[in-house]
């Protein structure tokens, strides 16, 4: 019996092929760059002590509310085949100004909290133009087929990024981490533009759901003011619903990051098996979250619908609060934070992108990057200072796994609710191109 091709499961057409590929190149050397130097920033981050991360969580969301409006003002002078590379350049070109600075030894607590931040701030920013740029590229129906495969690319790049960064931090130094981070996002750079010449942008504001936009539409800038993103999201309940669920996911996460540091600083004296542990809890994602986009992603999402696969993420947050606060081990922290981010990169992330492919290009560009960067470090930093205020007044993690058993129940509605109505955009646009 022959073996079944992965472009046979997904069912990908042939004239897709070179753009699912490029896709997949893309998303590995965007995520690739990140985690390269990702070892490099939480190394630094604690050169000021580590009560100070919550500081630091903040100065994040701060640095995104001045980014944030800077970028609204470059999308609205500039054409996506345009900004998007100057996006990357400028993070490549900072990436080496850092690794000069660092392997100078220059001022490095001051200069470890400044890299510790911006990487924060680069690493949403790259992403979340990776994703604007696929769910302008492929179709609503696509991106149900093939943002599963998409999103291994980048699962591929978590796995070579630490491994390069194991091999190269003691041979060569910080500096080969961040020259070889600019050159990932050069070759990034090139995939995008490899990937314009194999598809259109589509928008359904401009003759359906999925259908092309006028000839030349992607080299005019997209006009509007600096907070003209802020604007789209406060005119639509869709990306108001959008907003919330971010908020649910980045609070809830948060918090189980903040309990999971304390599960790990009560069970390991040093830093080394501490960084151990953490390094048999990444590998042990990366392989599930591989694993569920080749083969479980794209039939998942066909037989659950997009609404299902949403409602995973609080199912499986529930999950993980019940599991670390019943069980407040190490065993208990790397099953369910495991089995969490494995449920989020490999169904969550790729089923809340088919959402975006319903909505205009503008909203794409410029909502979106709000949404997945301000908003997201914004729960961030509020939850932060929420589980340190709830330690201070002695609650424990328990009391917080009761109180999310509604909220999870909010999150899993409000999943099915951005579904249906990301299925009457798609059947309005249906609807508006037939004659």
């Amino acid at each position: 019996m022959s073996r079944l091709h992965p472009f046979q499961t997904l069912q990908v057409q042939p004239h897709e092929r070179a753009a699912l590929s490029l896709g997949f190149a893309f998303h590995f050397c965007v995520l690739a760059s990140y985690y390269l130097v990702r070892p490099l920033r939480d190394a630094l981050g604690l050169e000021g002590g580590a009560d100070k991360l919550q500081w630091l969580f903040t100065a994040t969301f701060v640095v995104m509310l001045i980014a944030v409006p800077l970028y609204g003002a470059m999308v609205a002078r500039l054409a996506a085949k345009r900004f998007v590379p100057l996006v990357y350049r400028l993070v490549a070109l900072s990436m080496l100004i850092f690794g000069l600075l660092i392997s100078r030894h220059e001022a490095p607590v001051l200069v470890g909290r400044v890299f510790f931040v911006w990487i924060s701030v680069y690493n949403l920013f790259i992403v979340t133009v990776f994703w604007s740029v696929l769910v302008d590229r492929f179709s609503n129906e696509q991106g149900r087929r093939l943002f599963g495969f998409i999103a291994a690319g980048g699962t591929l790049g978590t796995f070579i990024g630490p491994l390069l960064a194991a091999t190269m931090a003691t041979h060569l130094g910080p500096l080969a981490l961040t020259v070889a981070a600019a050159v990932l996002l050069e070759i990034a750079v090139r995939c995008y533009r490899a990937l314009l010449l194999r598809t259109q942008p589509r928008s359904p504001d401009e003759g359906g759901g999925g259908g092309y936009q006028r000839l030349g539409e992607e080299s005019r800038s997209m006009g509007g003011g600096v907070l003209a993103d802020v604007t789209l999201i406060l005119k639509s309940c869709y990306l108001l619903g959008l907003v919330l669920f971010m908020l649910l996911h980045t609070s809830a996460a948060t918090l189980l990051y903040f309990e999971q540091g304390r599960i790990v600083a009560d069970s390991y004296a040093n830093v080394a098996a501490r960084t151990q542990f953490f390094a048999y809890v990444d590998l042990t994602v990366s392989v599930l979250t591989l694993v569920f986009q080749l083969l479980l992603t794209a039939p998942l999402i066909r037989l659950v619908g997009i609404g299902g696969a949403l409602a995973a993420m609080p199912i499986a947050t529930l999950v993980a609060f019940a599991a670390m606060a019943l069980a407040p081990v190490p065993a208990s922290v790397a099953l369910a934070q495991g089995l969490r981010r494995a449920v989020e990169f490999a169904i969550v992330r790729p089923a809340r992108e088919v959402l975006w492919t319903v909505v205009s290009r503008e909203e794409k560009y410029k909502a979106k990057n709000v949404i997945e960067t301000l908003v997201y470090r914004g729960g961030d930093a509020a939850s932060g200072w929420l589980s340190a205020g709830l330690s201070t007044l002695g609650a424990g993690f328990g009391l917080l796994a009761l109180l999310i058993v509604p909220f999870a129940g909010l999150w899993s509605w409000l999943s099915a609710w951005l579904a249906e109505r990301q299925e009457e955009k798609k059947r309005d646009a249906e609807h508006g191109r037939r004659p």
